[in-house]
């Protein structure tokens, strides 16, 4: 067989770490010598099973993986796993409606009562005890009644055959004569009939091939810096960066692989990590049952005195400031005060893991009375194995654990060292999920990195790197694919027709591109988004251009088809010329719209916020920035007002059975989230749709390193703007301005505002004319009036 190009550059974890032969391989990139991983914590001779070995790969290369094992060692020898999915509740029952033939709506509302978690299903039994409304429907309803009781009977039952996501087996020879297969008719390549645990026992390798996205994210960057000039090797880094560990003090952690929850950035604040070894301790201390040490590692490492349980393994403690962390530490203390092979001590860290009473109780007298040749007193080994046999409850495989430093090092060392290129190939990885994105974007803001917006002319169809006008610095350019509701295919074919000659006007873009790639509602979008704001400024008119250049651009595909001759336009290879391109006139639209159009398409507010209008209002109302929480928490302030703009809310049943939200809001400086009890919900639930304004009043309360804040009460932004006694300022230099100003305001009375005219014709130049009625006075009202023809400048105090 032809040879196959080369598999990209795996990451094994798990226990595969700890053999040398795997590094001298390249395999992996840990050197299992100086951080001391136990080769016989993979495999030894007294180990009756086979390692499986877990191996991560940058998700968008795994298939290459699987291609390149099948070419090298036939397809017929190669074989991913077979898994079988159950009947969930849900599943249940939309399966169950859809058989006894019941109204879709009538089982969708069943179902959407359900809750969905697939880290821990909950059961129909479980929905209908924990939600009223589905108890009352089920009693008013016979056939609601029926559709339940029979889900109940066969959710849990065999429903389909499907694939492990990761695991691959290889065998010796031709699959078949080992094990039952199946043909997945999707797909060419075998599966095994035995699920994961009986294809292990019938003698095969597992191999994991799994796509981990943090190392796609590593790779991505490392292409962006390629772009930049300057070339990177993640395998050579040096592990003493000092601009990587003092960013990991300080527990900017965002984005970096395993450390970007709050727990663990507390954590490393703790801890001040100053080498790999600290890393990957943490990684295996930041769990349940070991987290209870991380307090006396972190005192420990700053200086505080400590003492091994025997003088015989201070060597071995060491590392850790004398607390049992790993399990192969358990294996060297085994071997070094009792006599233990490694392998040997392999099978007692297995036996105090499984806890099994007669296997503990015969280890303990091995151990006792090897210790006991060694000089050490038989209390004093007793003491050392109960201790051991409590860590080992808990004590983690270092090999894994250093794996997992080693990338979290590498994501924190490309943040701190190059951190355009970071967040650039964060937003790429993330260019569908419109939540993480807008995390990404205050992120990129708080560390200074500019986010340009889409540009028909300067985006791709994914983020890239852009140089700035100063030559010097970069930003990151908003990619075309990144607005909602576009595709990656169709604006990668935007951008390939686009090539080296930027498209002058809509006339020109419409000549170019090909209308079985893109259609009306992605051009629309991109208007919204501002995609061809350097072509044309104004986004309702190129949003409403939409159709006309559709028209037009399949009109050029039909001549280019046809081979047809315009009736004055000349022949060659293109469309004949036509007249120019009539687009609608109309004015654009007001800030506040423009902006919540540019959200709609985007998914978050890009080129500025709807609440920097409400400045005025801000102020006098009090509130406070979303970054300046904190702060006002810990000065001791109790209830604030908070300003913005709602952008995701998440309901959750309390344990009485009403429903409590969580919702996120965010303003020009950045996020927060607020809790909403039932009561203040219930009240206030119209108005926490996502995109809405609002002004909260909350409690704050810190507990520990986190800030709580709670919601009294609610109110929209612009209800409070038409409460407030404002005033509305308007120069104007044209009398027909006077009659659509009037409108504006006749649809806006009854609020405590005033409104001041200032003509600006040359005979009034210093007129003043103070309305004697009062009006809603409002950023909205301000911007509807800003956008009349006439009107020149609009202030509101």
């Amino acid at each position: 067989r032809a040879q196959p190009p080369p598999p990209p550059r795996p990451r094994p974890r798990a226990t595969a770490p700890a053999a040398l032969a795997a590094w001298a391989l390249t395999i992996t990139d840990i050197d299992p010598i100086p951080f001391n991983l136990l080769f016989e914590r993979f495999l030894n001779p007294e180990r009756v099973s086979m390692p499986d070995f877990d191996i991560d790969f940058c998700q968008d290369r795994r298939d290459e993986v699987i291609r390149y094992v099948r070419h090298e060692y036939g397809p017929d020898r190669v074989a991913q796993i077979i898994t079988f999915g159950k009947l969930q509740a849900r599943a249940a029952v939309r399966d169950v409606g859809r058989v006894l033939g019941l109204p879709f709506g009538m089982v969708n509302r069943v179902a959407e009562l359900i809750p969905n978690n697939p880290a821990q299903p909950v059961t129909l039994k479980q929905a209908i005890e924990g939600e009223p409304r589905l108890q009352e429907m089920r009693d008013e309803d016979e056939a609601i009644r029926r559709l339940l009781e029979i889900g109940q009977q066969l959710e849990g039952l065999f429903r389909h055959a499907s694939t492990h996501a990761a695991g691959v087996v290889i065998g010796d020879r031709e699959l078949v004569e080992l094990v039952p297969l199946y043909r997945d008719p999707k797909s060419d390549m075998l599966v095994t009939q035995y699920n994961m645990k009986f294809v292990e026992q019938a003698g095969l390798v597992k191999f994991d091939f799994l796509g981990l996205t943090t190392l796609t994210i590593l790779q991505r960057a490392v292409k962006f810096l390629h772009g930049m000039g300057v070339e990177v090797d993640l395998s050579a880094l040096p592990l003493d960066d000092g601009l990587t560990y003092d960013m990991l003090a300080r527990g900017d952690t965002g984005g970096v692989f395993q450390f970007e929850g709050a727990g663990m950035r507390d954590v490393l604040k703790q801890m001040r990590p100053t080498r790999l070894e600290d890393l990957i301790a943490a990684v295996a201390l930041y769990r349940p049952g070991p987290m209870a040490n991380i307090p006396d590692y972190c005192r420990r490492k700053h200086g505080e005195a400590w003492e091994p349980p025997h003088e015989e393994i201070r060597d071995i403690l060491e590392e850790t400031y004398g607390i049992m962390v790993y399990q192969e530490q358990v294996m060297q203390i085994a071997q070094k005060m009792a006599g233990y092979s490694l392998g040997g001590a392999d099978l007692l860290r297995r036996a105090m893991g499984k806890k099994i009473r007669a296997e503990m109780d015969r280890q303990r007298e091995i151990f006792t009375e090897g210790a006991m040749k060694r000089g050490i007193e038989r209390e004093k080994a007793a003491e050392v194995f109960d201790l051991m046999a409590k860590f080992a409850d808990y004590g983690f495989n270092k090999s894994h654990a250093a794996a997992y430093a080693l990338v979290s090092y590498q994501t924190a060392w490309m943040k701190a060292n190059h951190p355009v290129a970071f967040i650039a190939a964060c937003m790429s990885l993330a260019r569908e999920k419109t939540d993480k994105l807008a995390g990404l974007r205050q992120e990129a803001d708080r560390l200074g990195i500019p986010l340009l917006p889409p540009d028909i002319n300067a985006s791709g169809a994914d983020f890239t790197v852009e140089k700035m006008p100063d030559g010097q610095t970069y930003g990151i350019r908003y990619a075309l694919a990144a607005v909602k509701k576009v595709g990656l295919s169709a604006m990668q074919s935007l951008v390939a027709v686009r090539g080296d000659r930027p498209f002058k006007d809509l006339e020109d873009l419409a000549a170019r591109l090909d209308p079985r790639q893109v259609n009306k509602m992605q051009l629309e979008n991109l208007a919204r988004a501002g995609a061809f704001d350097t072509i044309l400024p104004n986004r309702a008119q190129a949003c409403g251009a939409a159709e006309t250049v559709m028209r037009r651009a399949q009109a050029n595909a039909h001549e280019a088809a046809s081979g047809q001759i315009g009736l004055f336009g000349g022949g060659g290879s293109g469309p004949a010329q036509r007249e120019p391109l009539r687009l609608p006139r109309c004015t654009d639209w007001p800030e506040f719209e423009r902006l919540n159009m540019e959200a709609d398409a985007i998914g978050f507010h890009l080129t500025g916020h709807p609440l920097d209008s409400y400045g005025p209002l801000m102020r006098r109302l009090g509130a406070i920035r979303a970054t300046g929480l904190e702060a006002a928490a810990q000065a001791g302030i109790g209830r604030v007002k908070i300003a913005g703009c709602v952008v995701d809310r998440k309901e959750r049943p309390t344990r009485t059975g009403n429903k409590m939200a969580w919702v996120r809001m965010s303003d020009a400086s950045g996020g927060c989230e607020v809790t909403f009890f039932s009561e203040v919900l219930s009240r206030s639930r119209e108005i926490l749709t996502a995109g809405n304004a609002v002004v909260v009043t909350a409690d704050l309360k810190l507990e520990g390193e986190a800030l709580r804040i709670t919601a009294s009460d609610v109110m929209e932004l612009e209800q409070a703007a038409a409460e407030a006694a404002a005033e509305l300022r308007i120069w104007f230099d044209r009398a027909d301005a006077l009659e659509p100003i009037r409108d504006v305001l006749h649809g806006n009375g009854g609020g405590r505002g005033r409104v001041i005219l200032l003509p600006s014709v040359a005979e009034t130049r210093d007129v003043e004319l103070t309305l004697a009625e009062r009006y809603r006075v409002t950023p909205r009202v301000a911007q509807m009036i800003k956008a009349i023809e006439g009107v020149g400048r609009v202030e509101q105090f």
